[in-house]
C-alpha cells in the first residue's frame, strides 16, 4: 500500500489497495483505521468492488445507519443512493459545510463514499479539518467556547424546504440534538471544533459573563456561532478531490467537515454512502 498525503493538514491518497480485500484483512484494517485517524479522510481511485463489498468493508467498523430522507438500496440496506439527475430540476441543492447528522444524538463515526457516475468536470467535495480549525482559534475564542453547547436540527435544514405536516413529523421522530461546541475525539483525545450548518443556536449562552442585558443574547451568540461554524470555510484546513467513476474516499466524520461542491451543469451525479454509528459526543 502506497500512502501519499494530499495537503500539510488533511487528506492522504491511498494506492496498491482493494478496500473489498482489506475487509477480510485484519491487519490491513487496522492499518487503514490508523491512517483514518491521522489523514481525516483518505482516497482512493479504480475501486471496483459490489455494493455488498461496500457494505462489508463500512461494517467493519461498525453498524450502518439509516437516512430518514435520503434513499437506500433496498437490497443494501445501509447504503444511501445519493443521485442528481438533470430530470430532476428541483434537486439542484447540495449543501453547506457540514459534518454528517450531527442532528442525531449520536452522529456517526465516518461515511465511505463511492463514486458511480459523475459529471467530466465539477461536482468536487472539499474536507476542512476541525481539530486544526480548533487548534488555530485566538485564546480568547478558545476560552469564551469553554464548556458551551449548541443545537442541532434536521428540521432547520433537511425539513426547512418541506410541507409543514411533513417537517414537524420528521422533528417528531428526530428532535433537535445538543452538542458540545468543541468535543473531545474518542480516540485521540483531540479537541474538534463541532458546529456546522447543522447547528442553529448555542444553548448556555446566556450568562452574566457573556451577556450585560437580555438584548446582548441573541447577538452575541449568534454573532459567536457564525464565526465559529466560518472557520471551515479556510483554504489552509480543506482538501479538494476531484471524482472520477469507482473513487472513493473514507472520511473521520468527528473530525472533519465536508461540502459537495454544485458547480456543475445539468448531468448526472451518482455517488453510494454507507455511514458508520458513532457515539455520543463529550
Amino acid at each position: 500500500m502506497r500512502v501519499e498525503p494530499l495537503t500539510c493538514t488533511i487528506g492522504a491518497e491511498l494506492s496498491n489497495i482493494d478496500l473489498g480485500i482489506v475487509a477480510e484483512d485484519d491487519a490491513l484494517l487496522g492499518e487503514v483505521r490508523a491512517l483514518l485517524l491521522k489523514h481525516r479522510v483518505l482516497f482512493l481511485r479504480d475501486q471496483t468492488f459490489t455494493r455488498a463489498q461496500h457494505v462489508a468493508f463500512a461494517r467493519r467498523f461498525g453498524e450502518l445507519e439509516e437516512h430518514p430522507v435520503a434513499g437506500s438500496d433496498p437490497e443494501h440496506p445501509g447504503l444511501v443512493r445519493i443521485y442528481k439527475s438533470p430530470e430532476s430540476p428541483n434537486d439542484r441543492y447540495e449543501n453547506a459545510w457540514h459534518t454528517d447528522a450531527t442532528w442525531r444524538e449520536k452522529p456517526p463515526f465516518g461515511c465511505v463514499l463511492r463514486c458511480v457516475e459523475c459529471p467530466p468536470v465539477g461536482g468536487d467535495t472539499m474536507w476542512a479539518n476541525m481539530v486544526e480549525a480548533y487548534a488555530r482559534l485566538p485564546d480568547d475564542v478558545k476560552h469564551k467556547i469553554d464548556g458551551l453547547r449548541a443545537r442541532h436540527s434536521i428540521e432547520a435544514s433537511f425539513g426547512a424546504a418541506m410541507p409543514i405536516e411533513r417537517r414537524l413529523a420528521l422533528k417528531a421522530q428526530f428532535p433537535d440534538a445538543e452538542h458540545p461546541v468543541v468535543r473531545t475525539h474518542p480516540e485521540t483525545g483531540e479537541k474538534v471544533l463541532f458546529v456546522n450548518a447543522f447547528a442553529t443556536h448555542l444553548t448556555n449562552y446566556h450568562t452574566p459573563a457573556n451577556v450585560r442585558f437580555g438584548q446582548d443574547a441573541n447577538p452575541g451568540a449568534g454573532q459567536l456561532l457564525a464565526y465559529l461554524i466560518s472557520q471551515a470555510y479556510v483554504p489552509e484546513f480543506q482538501v479538494r478531490w476531484r471524482w472520477k467513476p469507482n473513487s472513493v474516499a473514507f472520511w473521520d466524520n468527528r473530525s472533519t467537515q465536508h461540502y459537495a461542491v454544485m458547480d456543475y451543469p445539468p448531468c448526472h451525479r451518482k455517488m453510494e454512502r454507507a455511514a458508520i454509528m458513532g457515539d455520543r459526543p463529550f
